[in-house]
């Protein structure tokens, strides 16, 4: 499921985007398949209706286990932009959490044996401000999305310190600016100098 462009900036793009790695349901999946097995034991060994719809409350009880985890696979998705790190999960109710990609600090990976294996793992990214640090499990391919966080955060840091965009307002450039002081990625003259900046801009 795109995410929906109509959310985006005027000058924001997607870079990319990715729900949680496969292994999330693998114990739903699991589930299903032994739940399968037992209810064709249990209709193969034994005669009479009972014990088939004994076998059958087992096959449904599983079935809507593992879809309920299945849909929350499926409406859980993380989005790279140009701007910002977007988290999004919910089918009817949503929640989420957005990160500007001018106060990411650090980014750090981990996994563990089985997550190599199969190529998941956890991101913990650490921002300043309020954001503090956000940990996001189950990443496919983590190192690289790491790589590409940091690749995305410096491409955004150089084009701000070139001068905020020209279409924000003075109160959107403002913001931005204060961002970038608050995470250390401009010094306390340079966060005046383009300060005072903007203020004579915006008097004219």
């Amino acid at each position: 499921m795109a995410y929906p462009e109509t959310l985006l900036s005027p000058d924001e793009t997607i870079v990319s985007q990715f729900r949680p790695h496969w292994s999330r349901i693998l114990k739903e999946m699991l589930l299903v398949a032994m739940a399968l097995a037992l209810a064709i034991l249990i209709v193969l060994n034994t005669d009479g209706r009972t014990y088939d719809f004994l076998g059958l409350g087992v096959i449904v009880l599983a079935v809507l286990f593992g879809l309920r985890g299945f849909l929350s696979w499926m409406f859980t998705e993380h989005v790279l932009t140009s701007e910002r790190v977007i988290y999004r999960t919910g089918i009817i109710a949503k929640q989420g959490k957005e990160i500007p990609l001018e106060v990411v600090n650090d980014v750090a990976f981990s996994q563990s044996i089985f997550e190599r294996v199969v190529g998941s793992g956890d991101l913990l990214i650490e921002s300043a401000g309020e954001h503090g640090q956000s940990q996001y499990t189950d990443i496919p391919k983590p190192e690289s999305v790491q790589t590409l966080i940091y690749k995305l955060r410096e491409d955004r840091t150089l084009a701000l310190r070139h001068g905020p965009t020209a279409n924000a307002t003075s109160a959107q450039q403002l913001e931005i600016l204060s961002r970038l002081h608050d995470s250390g990625k401009i010094s306390d003259e340079e966060f005046e100098a383009e300060k005072r900046k903007i203020l004579d801009d915006g008097s004219r």
